[in-house]
């Protein structure tokens, strides 16, 4: 079950939420904001969640999870997708995601290739904090020059 955390809104608030994406996109959303509860983040005290819509109808999430060395800290994006694929769902069609420090993060570098790679095409990208003004925008916007040429 979705809880909201003291840093965003609370229940009784997200009851009324009139959020300006599609319902099934909400819901990603408030399962992003779920499992982002499960970061393991005590370096950077940014949690983040994802949730992908994988071409199997499926949905697929995941946490940040971070590591002394940096280099092996994975993205919540990242591992949404790679729990797809472990899953046997090679292509996604949306991606959902949240930090739920006060910022509307979009993926980085390295989480807009994998998007890329595994895309169905130019697909949705929603992120941000606030449900009713979440950025929504696609794949191909956010990583236009695709490394794998495809």
């Amino acid at each position: 079950m979705l809880e909201l955390t003291d840093y965003m809104l609370d229940l009784e608030e997200a009851k009324e939420i009139k959020p300006n994406v599609d319902e099934d996109t909400f819901e990603m959303w408030k399962l992003a904001v779920d499992v982002s509860q499960n970061a393991y983040c005590p370096y950077s005290n940014f949690p983040v969640g994802a949730a992908v819509l994988g071409d199997d109808g499926n949905i697929y999430y995941g946490c940040n999870v971070e590591n002394a060395s940096y280099g092996l800290t994975i993205c919540a994006e990242r591992n949404a997708i790679f729990s797809a694929v472990a899953n046997g769902c090679k292509k996604i069609k949306k991606i959902v995601l949240v930090a739920t420090a006060g910022k509307n993060t979009g993926p980085c570098g390295a989480c807009r290739t994998v998007i890329d790679e595994f895309a169905d095409g130019d697909i949705p990208v929603i992120f941000g904090e606030n449900p009713e003004h979440l950025i929504v925008t696609t794949s191909k916007t956010l990583y236009s020059n695709d490394f794998a040429n495809h």
